[in-house]
C-alpha cells in the first residue's frame, strides 16, 4: 500500500510546509501561513498591514479566489519529492466566535503566538476546497473534493525527518541488514530514503541510482507508537539475528511488545 494522491495533498497542505498563495487577476504571489482543520478547510494566516491583506480586504464584502501552492520538502539528501500540491477555493474572512474556533485549529498544527493577536495584528481567512492537484513525477492528479476532505494527512509526517536521522545515526547496522534480507540483497548499501503510515521507501544505490522500493507495513500505522511497535523487529538485534520461522520481520515481536 501507498498514500493516495488525495492523503498526499492533504499531507502536504497541512500546514507544516511553507506555502504560497495566488489570487486570480491580481499580482503575486504571496507566501502565507497556513493550517487546514479537520475537514481539510484551508486556514490563512495573514498580517493585517501586508499586500497579501489588502487583496482580501473584507471591506469589500466579496469572496476572493485563491490557489494555495505546496511543494514538497524531502526530509534529508537523496530522498525522493512527493511532489506539489495546488487546492484553490474562494477565501472568506473570519471574524468572532468562527475566528476563535479557527484559532485553536490553527494552533494545533503551527502553535505560534500571533494567534493570540488574531483580530488586532492579524486576520484568519478560510476555504473549502473546490479543487485539488497533485503533480508527482511530471504527472498531475486531479482529486475529487470529496476524497480529498475524507483522506487524512499522515500522520508521521511531521516526525519523518527525525525519525530518518535516528534510523541513520543510531541503527544503521541493524537497518542495512534488515533491508537486505527483506529485499534479498547481497551487495550495495540500500537506504531508507523517506517513510509514511503505509511503509518505507528504500534507496537501493549509491548517489545518483534512481533505483527504490517500497517496504510495506503489515497496516497502515496511526501513531508513533504503533510504527515504534512495528519498527522493533528491525531495530533490535537479537530479533534481526535470529527471526523466528514462518512469520514474516515485521510482525516478530518479544515478550516485552
Amino acid at each position: 500500500m501507498a498514500p493516495t494522491p488525495a492523503e498526499l495533498i492533504r499531507t502536504l497542505v497541512a500546514g507544516r510546509l511553507p506555502g504560497l498563495v495566488h489570487l486570480a487577476h491580481r499580482p503575486g504571489p504571496f507566501h502565507v501561513r497556513h493550517a487546514t482543520d479537520a475537514e481539510g478547510r484551508v486556514l490563512l494566516l495573514v498580517p493585517v498591514f501586508s499586500d497579501l491583506a489588502a487583496e482580501l480586504d473584507p471591506v469589500a464584502a466579496r469572496d476572493v479566489a485563491v490557489v494555495l501552492d505546496v511543494l514538497d520538502l524531502p526530509p534529508a539528501a537523496g530522498a525522493p519529492s512527493t511532489g506539489r500540491a495546488w487546492v484553490s477555493g474562494w477565501a472568506v474572512p473570519l471574524t468572532g466566535d468562527p475566528a476563535r474556533k479557527a484559532a485553536v485549529e490553527f494552533a494545533a498544527v503551527d502553535p505560534t503566538g500571533d494567534l493570540l493577536d488574531v483580530g488586532s495584528r492579524f486576520r484568519l481567512h478560510r476555504f473549502e476546497v473546490a479543487e485539488a492537484r497533485l503533480e508527482t513525477a511530471g504527472v498531475v492528479h486531479r482529486v475529487d473534493p470529496g476524497d480529498y476532505a475524507a483522506a487524512e494527512p499522515d500522520p508521521l509526517h511531521a516526525d519523518e525527518a527525525a525519525l530518518l536521522a535516528d534510523l541513520a545515526d543510531h541503527h544503521l547496522p541493524q537497518v542495512t541488514a534488515y533491508l537486505r534480507r527483506r529485499l534479498d540483497l547481497t551487495g550495495g548499501e540500500p537506504r531508507v530514503v523517506r517513510l509514511d503510515r503505509y511503509g518505507l521507501v528504500v534507496a537501493l544505490g549509491g548517489p545518483g541510482d534512481r533505483r527504490r522500493a517500497r517496504l510495506p507495513f503489515p497496516q497502515p500505522v496511526s501513531d508513533l507508537s504503533e510504527l515504534s511497535r512495528v519498527l522493533h523487529p528491525l531495530l533490535c538485534t537479537r530479533s534481526a539475528a535470529h527471526p523466528r520461522p514462518h512469520r514474516h520481520p515485521a510482525n516478530t515481536r518479544t515478550d516485552r511488545d
